[in-house]
């Protein structure tokens, strides 16, 4: 990784000094997994970041999500923190949707061709441990009241039970969802409307363990889903259309029973809930990501019903998206213009994550006479239509995403890299551990050519942002992946004076070392979800 000097956070109640000086490289607001993941990436990227977070150290947050798709495990491998995971979680090779649909992960060209049943705490574990080992500094009980934004850099003012204090940083993140104090900071609507009302959510033990670690079924009157948490617990969320009542209206474990019984036929013998909750689900999104030095991210920028269990690897991915750019403009002094391309990449992917669920939780509401018909033709449509399954499971699973490339550009460029096998015994997704570009070239073909000094500037070599390895198969293409696994760049030329201009000049576009400008305006119209050259 590259290293630098860690600004000491200053945030002690004085206030930022009046010339601009930084307490900080970055604030993160929110240590929810977007935000643990988002500060861990700096932090290792030699960055100060400083996390602020409303809630006490020893309260822990109250989780919803239950999933971990392949691409946010593609993301977590990235980081080194996937294998653990998924040693403690549930791989399923399969979703039931609706009694009959049935997704099929094991398609799916990944290390991880599954879906992983775990508690959104375990995942937030594993952040928080690489955070504070990167050195992230974790400010707990600090509510934030507002900032204050100027050409130089954000203010973020908070409070906490010893008084008022302020941090100031080049830039700020808000991932502090769905109520963000950060988007109503910078004036940002939140539009949309509430999809479904009175969910209920429990945790329960069973008398009777159901077939699968994750159960769901929904018949137009109640839909439930029961998932494992570990240790005899499970996680049970539900609506019954009988049953509607505002957010603060008590729920028990009767109004459990009931539910789960009309969707699943069993209530598998609840008994012994630790708390049972009600909530409704909303379909917003921000206009943009992005308002001068602050980004929002997760659900504090998109929001929508728990289908398809969309939220917590949307906004994991947002991070991962949005990290590697802050370093490159902190650290290795790429154009600001580039973190424009988190709004245009990442806010199409957060509209598709709202069509998608939307549409999932729109057929499980249907009334029972015509919804039933239309769950029978839907679970026909995926399991026998193989392009329409295929494209199901991509789309869940994340790994469907593209991002725009620009005209003239490979095929390949703008697709998810696949986690290759190089030469050496070595993957993919292990040299993107070192949070830096990786060039991959055939067999016994020169690495990275070494960028010329532009004017009177002396820039770093071009290597030192750019990881080489070659191809352990006779595969001529060469690629430039970014270090968030999208491949950036890629070349079939053949002539080698051909293919050493093209490395230079793609090194050269995409890491800044000779034209700042260009690694901004490489990224240009809207991503899109697609089946990809890249994955098949």
């Amino acid at each position: 990784m590259h290293a630098m000097n860690r600004r000491t956070d200053r945030s002690d109640g004085t206030g930022a000094d009046p010339r601009g000086a930084r307490d900080t490289d970055v604030v993160v607001v929110g240590a929810g997994p977007t935000g643990l993941l988002l500060a861990g990436d700096l932090a290792e990227a030699g960055l100060g970041v400083t996390l602020l977070e409303r809630r006490p150290a020893e309260i822990s947050n109250l989780t919803r999500a239950l999933v971990v798709h392949a691409r946010t495990l593609e993301q977590l491998d990235a980081r080194g923190l996937a294998d653990e995971l998924v040693a403690g979680g549930h791989p399923l090779t399969g979703l039931r949707l609706f009694g009959r649909a049935t997704i099929d992960p094991t398609q799916l060209r990944s290390r991880f061709p599954f879906v992983l049943v775990t508690p959104q705490f375990e995942v937030e574990r594993v952040l928080e441990r690489r955070a504070r080992r990167a050195g992230v500094t974790f400010r707990h009980d600090s509510e934030v009241l507002g900032l204050d934004q100027d050409a130089e850099g954000v203010t973020v003012r908070f409070r906490t039970a010893e008084g008022l204090g302020s941090v100031r940083a080049a830039y700020v993140v808000g991932t502090d969802g769905v109520r963000s104090t950060i988007r109503e900071a910078v004036g940002l609507p939140f539009p949309g409307r509430s999809v479904i009302r009175s969910l209920v959510l429990a945790d329960v033990r069973l008398a009777q363990e159901p077939d699968s670690p994750l159960t769901f079924n929904a018949t137009g009157e109640a839909f439930a889903l029961i998932a494992s948490f570990g240790g005899g617990w499970y996680r049970v969320i539900g609506w019954n259309r009988h049953r509607q009542a505002a957010d603060d209206a008590p729920a028990d474990l009767d109004e459990v029973r009931e539910l789960t019984r009309l969707a699943l036929g069993s209530d598998y013998g609840m008994h012994d809930a630790r708390w049972v909750s009600r909530f409704h689900s909303d379909e917003r999104q921000v206009p943009s990501y992005r308002v001068g030095r602050v980004f929002l991210a997760g659900d504090a920028a998109h929001v929508h019903s728990p289908a398809g269990a969309l939220g917590m690897n949307t906004g994991l991915q947002d991070a991962a998206n949005l990290s590697w750019k802050l370093a490159a403009v902190l650290r290795d002094r790429a154009p600001d213009g580039l973190l424009d391309s988190y709004q245009t990449e990442r806010h199409p992917v957060g509209k598709q994550a709202l069509r998608s669920s939307g549409a999932l939780i729109r057929i499980a509401l249907l009334p029972t006479g015509p919804g039933h018909a239309v769950r029978a033709l839907a679970a026909q449509l995926v399991n026998r239509v193989r392009p329409l399954s295929r494209r199901a499971v991509r789309t869940i699973s994340g790994l469907g995403i593209t991002y725009p490339a620009g005209p003239g550009a490979h095929p390949l460029a703008g697709h998810r890299a696949p986690d290759f096998r190089l030469a050496g015994g070595s993957r993919l997704y292990e040299l993107l551990r070192q949070g830096r570009f990786v060039l991959i070239t055939p067999a016994g073909e020169p690495g990275v050519p070494q960028a010329p000094a532009s004017g009177g500037d002396s820039p770093r070599p071009a290597d030192d942002r750019v990881v080489t390895a070659s191809w352990r198969s006779e595969r001529r293409t060469a690629l430039l992946v970014r270090p968030d696994g999208y491949i950036a760049w890629a070349t079939d030329a053949t002539a080698p004076a051909a293919r050493t201009a093209a490395l230079r000049g793609a090194v050269s576009h995409w890491t800044g070392t000779e034209d700042g400008a260009s690694i901004a305006t490489a990224l240009t119209p809207p991503a899109h979800a697609a089946d990809t050259p890249a994955g098949r």
